[in-house]
Order: C-alpha cells, then structure tokens, then sequence
C-alpha cells in the first residue's frame, strides 16, 4: 500500500506508515508522539482475523479511527475490490472488533479473507481526495 501510493502520487501523497504487521516499539512511540500532537490516526489493514488482531492490539495502545474498515466496507470488499485478486479462506482463532463489533460477525458469516491489496485503488482513491 506504501510503495503503491507512493508511486500514484508522489509528493502529494498524505503521510502513511506502514506497521507491516503487529506494531514494533518504534512504531508505537511514533504514533503515540503524533497522536499527542494533534495528528488524526486512521487506520486499515486486511480483512482477516490476524488483521482484526493487529488492529486491536494498536487500538489498546494508540487511538485511530477506522479507514473502510467496518462491516459494511468488509462486505462491499467482498464484490467490489480487484477481481484480479483473489479471495481466500478466512483461517485462524476469531477475534472482537471494538472498534466495529458487526465486524468480526461479518467475518465469521461469509469466511472469506481480503487482503488489504485487493482495495488498493479504493484505498487510492481515498487518498487522492484529500485536501
């Protein structure tokens, strides 16, 4: 995702970090220091139970809002991401969403995981919007 917006928008591209997984202790003081200084965390990752923990896990320790990453973006990813993708079998010990509890239960319902590339251009989209 990174890389991608990068190369679609150069020096107009907003500031993103990738966390590349759970969240390392620079990653966190990182976060922490913007959020104490105003920043607006939002956050997105893939749409599977290791993704819903990742999230979690961040949300414990640093405030972020949710960046199509709901239920109802969960279910519209399902049909309206990169058909080039492929979906996969969701796997692996279910999880809470706090910060969307019909999430988890979207999950388990359909049991189907989407990787966070499958909405790149969605995700582009968003991004080129901004002011």
């Amino acid at each position: 995702m990174l890389a991608a917006a990068a190369d679609a928008l150069g020096p107009a591209c907003p500031p993103l970090i990738c966390l590349q997984g759970q969240p390392s202790a620079a990653a966190l003081a990182l976060l922490r220091h913007l959020h104490g200084n105003g920043s607006d965390l939002r956050y997105h990752g893939d749409f599977d139970w290791g993704g819903l923990r990742i999230a979690g896990a961040l949300l414990r320790r640093v405030p972020w809002r949710p960046w199509r990453y709901s239920a109802a973006d969960y279910r519209a990813a399902l049909t309206a991401s990169d058909p080039e993708l492929p979906l996969g079998p969701l796997t692996g010990a279910q999880t809470r969403t706090p910060w969307d509890p019909d999430l988890a239960e979207a999950l388990a319902e359909a049991g189907i995981r989407v990787e966070e590339e499958r909405e790149l251009d969605l995700l582009l989209s968003d991004l080129r919007g901004r002011p």
